[in-house]
Formats: structure tokens, C-alpha cells, sequence
């Protein structure tokens, strides 16, 4: 994979081709449901630093929405703290193990694209799949990033959808919504406990986040699979949205990063946020 190509996803083989390059910064975003800390220590890929996307603050709580854009400076000096430098090959590692640490990846790739960062990677399937071939190396001991400077952050503010912008959108007809969560949410029956209404966005498109997951992994289908599983929503602005940003942002990645569609947008605010203000029409009912 060369660097004008390290984008989307990356192989276990091609990153194993990779490790030891100078310009190589390895992510291990697992979390505390796989571990966190104590599981990155006990084995991880060579040259990999932790980052518990919870507790790192990868998304911030603004009033009662918890799955916010975080202030710019936080994340300046996160990704300083990570040792990631303007210049350098980003690999985000998930667990691999569900759809849901995919969708942590897949966050922190689109933070790092909205604050200017250009050359990142989803590790495909995660540290499982990096573990399924016994010949790949696994070491032991604790994170040891290197010091870099505050992430000079140059926002890519079209890679995210305000409340206000969604708003738009939603009335306008000029952007396409869709909705990562299943059914249930989808149409009021339940709602996130952060969220003031149960229901969605008028005019949204339902695609559960997890239709897009081999069974049992977290490992994407074959890209033909997701062109059909995305093919309803029509070509144009998209903007993904969820309760909290989080299932949202892998709708995000696999219509942006994989299908290579333009003018997608992540909604970080989503469904938390929206229902904040009384005056933002809230539907429910079955799915078109």
C-alpha cells in the first residue's frame, strides 16, 4: 500500500509489511468490554500505543448529548500525546471482536480526518485478525508513545453535520439521512436514556450499522454487499446519524471511505442532541 492509498482499510499483511517505518503511528483503541490497558499489555501488534477511546476522550458530553465533537485543543493534544505528527501513516487497531469497536475505530478515523489528518487506516478485523496467523508478531508491556507537539488542526468542518445543518437537510430534501440504528429505535418503541424523545429524523433512511458486519466479527462484508445493503440511499450529500455518534460514524466510513461517495457527513450530536430542542420534529412508525 503506498502512502497516496492509505486511506479506508488496511490488511494485517500490509500492515506487517509496514512495521518498524519511522512515519508509522499504530493505534489499539480497545476498550474496557475487551480489556482496555490490561489487554494491550498482555499482547499487542510491535510499535502500537493504547488510546481507551472512552476515557481519552475521543467524544465529549455537551449538555446532555455525551457523543460530542470534543473543543479542537483537546484534540490537538491527544493526538500530539499519541506521537501522530502531520506527516504520518495512522493504523487504528479495533478488537475485532463486534460491530460496536468497529464503530470506535471508525470515529476516531473520522476526528482525525476532521481535524486535517490525511493518511489513516482501519486495521481489517481488528487484533483478531491480526492474532489469526500465529507467525505475526505480538509483544507484551505498556504503551510508550513518542512526544510530539499539539496536532496543528485544520477543521474539515464538511465532514460534519450540525444540528442545524441536519435540520436543513431534513426539510430541504438536500442531503439524504440515514439512521444507523435498528428497528426499534428507528420507529420510538426505545430510546437512548441521553435522549429527550424517542423516534427519528423526519425523512431519514433506516440501515442498521450492524447489516454492514460478517456475523459474529467485526469484520466489514465484501464491498459489493455494502453497495447493496446502501444502494436505497440515493447518490448526493448524506448526512449518518445515530444516538451518539458512534454506530453512526461506521455507516460514515463505509459509505465515505469505502464506496467512495462524496459529501458524506457524521452528525455527532445525533439523536441526543437533536431531541435537546422541543422545536425539532421527532417521527416514529415503521421504516419506508
Amino acid at each position: 500500500m503506498s502512502r497516496a492509498e492509505f486511506v479506508g482499510l488496511i490488511t494485517p499483511e500490509a500492515l506487517a509489511a509496514r512495521l518498524g517505518d519511522e512515519n508509522l503511528v499504530i493505534i489499539d483503541i480497545r476498550t474496557a468490554a475487551d480489556g482496555a490497558k490490561v489487554a494491550f499489555e498482555a499482547g499487542h501488534i510491535p510499535g502500537a500505543v493504547h488510546s481507551d477511546y472512552a476515557a481519552d476522550g475521543w467524544r465529549a458530553k455537551i449538555g446532555n448529548a455525551p457523543g460530542m465533537l470534543p473543543p479542537l485543543d483537546h484534540l490537538a493534544a491527544l493526538a500530539g500525546r499519541l506521537g501522530i505528527e502531520p506527516h504520518d501513516d495512522v493504523v487504528i487497531v479495533p478488537a475485532g471482536t463486534a460491530a460496536t469497536d468497529f464503530a470506535a475505530a471508525a470515529r476516531v478515523y473520522w476526528t482525525l480526518k476532521f481535524i486535517g489528518h490525511g493518511q489513516q487506516a482501519i486495521l481489517d478485523g481488528g487484533f483478531k485478525a491480526w492474532t489469526a496467523d500465529p507467525q505475526r508478531p505480538v509483544v507484551t508491556g505498556a504503551s510508550a508513545p513518542k512526544s510530539a507537539a499539539p496536532y496543528p488542526v485544520v477543521a474539515q468542518q464538511g465532514l460534519r453535520s450540525t444540528a442545524d445543518s441536519t435540520l436543513v437537510a431534513s426539510r430541504s430534501k438536500q442531503a439524504s439521512l440515514v439512521d444507523a440504528r435498528g428497528p426499534s429505535y428507528f420507529e420510538g418503541r426505545e430510546k437512548s436514556a441521553e435522549a429527550a424523545r424517542a423516534g427519528h429524523i423526519p425523512g431519514a433512511i433506516q440501515r442498521d450499522y450492524a447489516g454492514a458486519f460478517e456475523p459474529g466479527s467485526g469484520k466489514l462484508k465484501a464491498t459489493g454487499e455494502l453497495e447493496q445493503l446502501f444502494a436505497a440511499v440515493p447518490q448526493g450529500p448524506v448526512v449518518s446519524y445515530c444516538n451518539t455518534g458512534h454506530s453512526a460514524a461506521a455507516n460514515w466510513f463505509v459509505l465515505s471511505e469505502v464506496l467512495g461517495r462524496d459529501e458524506v457527513a457524521l452528525y455527532d450530536g445525533s439523536m441526543t442532541d437533536w431531541t435537546q430542542d422541543p422545536d425539532r420534529p421527532v417521527a416514529t412508525g415503521k421504516a419506508a
